[in-house]
């Protein structure tokens, strides 16, 4: 039997960022350097293929710092904790490595700069995402006020309208935090904005490249996990560029090849923590199915790159 024609636009840059990067490497030197077990405190990256591999190494996951002994090392998630949480880690003179990432601990020291020039700080995020939960607890209790849209911002109660900063997380879509920023501009004309937009350049690239292929597809399949933030941004951005079938899969055993049925062109891209390896059992999956076309589309180039701590170059 004949396979049918298909042609799988694959969106460049996808997939692994810095940040992530650097996080699994500090999860596997820890490894190295310490011995298993070493604890992490919530996922290292929101992706569940990466978290087993790890775990198989010997890093043990757990959402709270109560849950780990005091004789092991433990991690700090690529999405940045509260301040109470290294505090509390010294404390109890844990060894801890902290993982946030670079651009993360950017807007955590934008945040802690505004605070010290006397402005109340309003975030632009998602409420309980662990990196906003990270962001807002650098700062005392009522410091940072979040708001998730548009509407959010008209029922905002500030102490002064003169004396405020935005910051926003950094996996957030462009597009939609533009709205709001220029809803919190309209409101409050004297508050003050980074330099540079918070959204990380591997959020913006990826959402980018999305845009390029949307014209040329039928369908657009993002790998990633449901719980990671830049990846549902994927999903919507090509939704919003008209792609109707615009889904989340976490690898190939997720794809409803029903729903491809009669499709010629599909997207392929992957969010920011999801690993190359299940990008390529995606394509072999339709390559499997298809007579099939691959066509790279890139739009920018990523030659980014974040040391480890040096705890972890120092040998134990």
């Amino acid at each position: 039997m004949t396979k049918p024609p298909l042609t799988l636009y694959l969106a460049a840059p996808r997939g692994f960022c810095a940040g992530v990067d650097r996080a699994i490497k500090i999860v596997e030197m820890a490894i190295q350097k310490w011995g298993a077990p070493v604890y992490v405190r919530h996922e290292i990256v929101h992706n569940k293929f990466v978290v087993d591999g790890l775990r198989d190494l010997g890093a043990v996951f757990v959402e709270d710092l109560d849950d780990c002994p005091n004789d092991r090392p433990v991690i700090f998630s690529a999405h940045g904790v509260p301040k109470t949480v290294p505090a509390e880690a010294s404390r109890r003179e844990m060894i801890y490595v902290d993982a946030t990432c670079p651009l993360v601990s950017k807007v955590h020291i934008e945040a802690e700069r505004h605070h010290q020039n006397g402005l109340q700080m309003v975030m632009i995020g998602h409420a309980g995402h662990p990196e906003t939960i990270g962001t807002m607890g650098q700062l005392p209790e009522g410091e940072v006020l979040l708001v998730e849209t548009t509407e959010d911002v008209a029922g905002l109660a500030v102490r002064d309208p003169e004396k405020l900063a935005f910051i926003t997380q950094t996996t957030l879509s462009v597009d939609d935090t533009a709205g709001i920023v220029a809803a919190l501009q309209a409101r409050f004309p004297a508050i003050v904005g980074p330099h540079k937009e918070d959204i990380c350049y591997a959020t913006t690239n990826r959402q980018e490249s999305v845009k390029a292929i949307a014209p040329r597809i039928d369908a657009l399949l993002v790998i990633g996990a449901p719980n990671s933030s830049n990846s549902q941004r994927l999903v919507e951005v090509g939704k919003s560029q008209g792609c109707a079938y615009s889904q989340l899969v976490q690898r190939a055993a997720n794809i409803d090849w029903r729903a491809l049925e009669g499709i010629r062109a599909v997207g392929i891209t992957a969010g920011a923590s999801a690993p190359e390896v299940l990008v390529n059992e995606v394509i072999d999956a339709f390559r499997d199915r298809y007579e099939l076309t691959v066509e790279i589309v890139e739009t920018a180039q990523e030659d980014i790159e974040f040391k480890v701590p040096r705890v972890l170059r120092k040998p134990a």
